[in-house]
Formats: structure tokens, C-alpha cells, sequence
């Protein structure tokens, strides 16, 4: 490989002299003919063969030492302002490819470098950067779900265990089959999540606008919940504004509320309390959806929109942390705004606000 290298090197080297050696000859040749010419004929000079062959022998050598020269010259050129800086990029490149991220490189400051080199640089080191970051995140992504998967797995091998008890009653065996059926479930519902989100953010689902009454929307999504507030003897207060026109898709922003009330839901106390608004400005429709469950502390609050965060954990058999990462996803990219004001012990507040039509 080594021998090749230098074989191609050499053949290089020769290809650019010979490069070098041509034009110089060409233009030493162009010129000096000039000058013989004019010169002869200004001055009545005759010339001879002798004159001729000597003229030409020295032109030859001039053409040998400036292309000889020049070649030089190119070749330290190129080797500190274009070679050492492909070369650079070819090892970053390398460790790249290698798995190491965490390389960058530095801009060029010599005068004599093309400009474009730092703009290559500044690429670079952004895409460095994003493989960094996706990394990461893939890394944490695969902790992340198989630590989800453990515990409805565990729970349903207990559970299946449990079934197989000889004399098993009705009652326990009821009890065992859900808690398998749950297990399921939420093993179900994360993979669906999971599959969702990974759709949203490789932006494989784009919006298909359409103008339609929010307010519907958003009534027909809570009466979904009827029977959860019922069950939970949970008190609903509705503040819809009539005929708030939209133009967005309708499915994406459908999993938004879902989410949103399905979350006010299982974080509000039995007797408590979920509140749904809409209002209508003359830019903005803004959604608040209110409950007045355990809160969010500050610290938690930070971290609620990322994959498989959970702050509460004694609700953490109920979800799987994709929720609300899923409407901050969907938010971005139907380009509305989402904010969640909350306090520990007072309940929570998810605001989305969007542009009207």
C-alpha cells in the first residue's frame, strides 16, 4: 500500500512538472522570439546560425531553471495552504467514521488559504456537532426504552407465574389476567409512541393543513375522557370561545389534546378538578388545559418535554414518558408555541398557542 502511495506521489510530481515545463517553455519561448525579433530589426542586427543556436540554448536552460523554480514554489504553496488543510479534514473525517464525535477543527488564519476552507471547517464541525448530539440521544434513546420494557415485562411474568398457581379463585385469576392485559398494554402503547415520535422527528409526517372549528375539536377529544371523570368523580369546567377557525392538520394536533387531557386526567385527584379554555385574539388561538393535580416542581418542569422523562414517579406504571415529548414534537412543527405553568401541590397549566387564519 505504502509502495503504491509513493508510486502515485511520483507520478503526480512528474505530471505537474511536466505541467510547469510547458507553459514555461511556451511563454519563455513566445517572449524571447519577440525580443530577438524586435531588437534584430532596430538595430540592423544579423542573424546568424551560431547567434540562433546559442540564443537557443540558453532560452532552454532559462526554461528548465523557472519551470524548476515555479514547480517549487507551487509545491510549498500547496502544501501549507491547500494539503495541510485537506489533510486535517481527512483525519478529522476518519475519526469521524471511527465513532469519535467529539473531534473538531481548527479555522484557518493564513492569509494565502482560500476563505472557503473555513466555510467547509465551519460545516464541519457543526455536523461534529449534530452526530455528537444524535449520538447521544440514540444512546440514551436505547437505554431508555430497555429500562421502559423491564417493568411491564416484569410485571407480566409475575403475573403469568402467578396464573399457573393450582386452586387458583375467580377473583385471583381476574386479577392476575389484567395485570397481564395492563402490562401489555402499556408495552403496546410505548412501542406506538415510540414509533410515532421517530416518525415526527425524522419528519416523515408533514402537515396536511385544512381549515376546521378547534372548538369541536377540542370537545369531541374530552368527551373521550367522559368515563375516566366519571370514575374519578373529577369536576369539568369548559371555557370554549364559539366558531375558532383553524388551519393546520387536524390529526397531528388531535394527539396534542389527547395527550394534554389524558395527562390532566391521571395527575388530577379523585374530586379534583380539569379545566379546558379557549381563547381568540385577533393573531392568536390559545389553548390552556388546567388541572389541579400534584404540580410540577422547577427542577422537573425542565425536563417534562424530553423522551422517557417522568417526574412522578407513583404515576410511572400509568405512562411511559413519550407524551409529552410527542406534543412538544407536533407543536414545533405545526410552528405553535408550548408552555406549561405550574407549582408543586396546585396543579399544572399546559398552554399551546398557534397563529390564527
Amino acid at each position: 500500500m505504502k509502495n503504491n502511495d509513493l508510486k502515485h506521489k511520483i507520478q503526480r510530481g512528474l505530471y505537474n512538472y511536466f505541467l510547469f515545463f510547458t507553459l514555461v517553455a511556451f511563454l519563455v519561448s513566445c517572449t524571447t522570439m519577440l525580443f530577438v525579433s524586435v531588437m534584430a530589426n532596430t538595430l540592423n542586427i544579423e542573424l546568424t546560425k551560431d547567434n540562433m543556436e546559442a540564443s537557443a540554448k540558453l532560452t532552454f536552460l532559462n526554461v528548465i531553471v523557472l519551470s524548476v523554480l515555479f514547480f517549487i514554489i507551487d509545491t510549498v504553496r500547496r502544501k501549507l495552504t491547500t494539503e495541510k488543510i485537506t489533510k486535517q479534514i481527512a483525519d478529522a473525517a476518519k475519526k469521524i467514521v471511527q465513532g469519535d464525535f467529539s473531534v473538531r477543527i481548527s479555522t484557518v488564519n493564513n492569509l494565502s488559504a482560500d476563505e472557503k476552507f473555513n466555510e467547509i471547517i465551519d460545516c464541519f464541525n457543526k455536523m461534529a456537532e449534530e452526530l455528537a448530539g444524535v449520538e447521544t440521544l440514540r444512546t440514551d434513546f436505547v437505554a431508555n426504552v430497555s429500562h421502559e420494557m423491564k417493568t411491564p415485562l416484569a410485571i407480566m411474568q409475575n403475573y403469568g407465574t402467578l396464573l399457573q398457581a393450582p386452586g387458583l379463585s375467580e377473583e385471583k385469576r381476574m386479577e392476575y389476567a389484567k395485570g397481564v392485559a395492563d402490562g401489555s398494554r402499556r408495552l403496546a402503547d410505548m412501542m406506538t409512541n415510540i414509533l410515532k415520535l421517530n416518525r415526527l422527528e425524522k419528519q416523515q409526517i408533514y402537515p396536511k393543513t385544512e381549515e376546521y372549528d378547534l372548538g369541536e375539536q377540542l370537545c369531541n377529544c374530552l368527551l373521550n375522557y367522559e368515563r375516566v371523570w366519571e370514575d374519578k368523580n373529577i369536576e369539568i369546567e369548559t371555557d370554549i370561545a364559539d366558531d375558532v377557525k383553524v388551519n393546520t392538520d387536524e390529526e397531528l394536533l388531535f394527539l396534542v389534546w389527547n395527550n394534554l387531557f389524558s395527562n390532566a386526567f391521571k395527575f388530577t385527584p379523585k374530586g379534583g378538578k380539569v379545566a379546558v379554555e379557549l381563547k381568540a385574539t385577533e393573531q392568536y388561538v390559545v389553548v390552556k388545559v388546567k388541572d389541579n393535580g400534584c404540580g410540577i416542581s422547577p427542577e422537573v418542569g425542565a425536563h417534562i418535554f424530553e423522551k422517557f422523562y417522568q417526574g412522578d414517579t407513583s404515576h410511572a406504571t400509568q405512562g411511559n414518558g413519550l407524551g409529552l415529548a410527542l406534543v412538544k414534537r407536533v407543536v414545533d412543527i405545526l410552528q405553535g408555541e408550548l408552555g406549561v405553568e405550574s407549582s408543586l401541590g396546585k396543579g399544572s397549566t399546559f398552554v399551546v398557542k398557534f397563529w390564527r387564519i
